[in-house]
């Protein structure tokens, strides 16, 4: 994939990020699901691996806190998903590992990395596994959407260099 394709390629997934978490959201115990960005980072993950799906989270993350439209947690949460994703996918070739690792990366590590975040950055007290299930629900279900969608579009042939 060539340089500009690569770009156009992330900008996409980051205004289907930034976008879809306003059209797709759901009440998740102290915060809002967004299971869209977590969607997005799996299929980036199996597309384009796991260096360019961090800086696909990480400038989601930035839009939408510019914008007013998300907090600073969108950070330790999403690139740590997005990471472990791409990464056991790159590992096992198996698109149910990348799902696993967002979800275990965003819904378990970032949880924890949430914490210390939490209290540096927004002066919250929050304990270790304060912000764990808000975290696993909006990963999980974003993972398996993203699951989904990588699965289609290997069946339908979109992107068939990259699935």
């Amino acid at each position: 994939m060539n340089r500009t394709h690569l770009l156009t390629t992330m900008a996409v997934f980051v205004a289907i990020g930034t976008l879809g978490a306003q059209l797709l959201w759901f009440p998740a115990g102290v915060a809002k699901a967004y299971p869209v960005q977590h969607a997005v980072n799996v299929t980036a993950a199996v597309t384009l691996g796991p260096g360019p799906a961090v800086i696909i989270a990480f400038m989601i993350g930035l839009l939408r806190n510019m914008l007013g439209l998300g907090t600073l947690l969108a950070f330790p949460g999403g690139m740590v998903g997005a990471f472990l994703a791409g990464w056991l996918y790159r590992l096992t070739n198996r698109k149910g590992m990348a799902a696993f690792g967002e979800a275990i990366g965003t819904g378990i590590i970032g949880s924890l990395f949430a914490v210390p975040f939490a209290r540096i950055l927004l002066g919250s007290s929050a304990g270790a596994f304060f912000f764990m299930p808000s975290f696993l629900v909006s990963s999980v279900s974003g993972a398996l959407i993203g699951w989904f969608v990588t699965a289609k579009m290997k069946q339908t042939n979109v992107m068939k260099n990259h699935v």
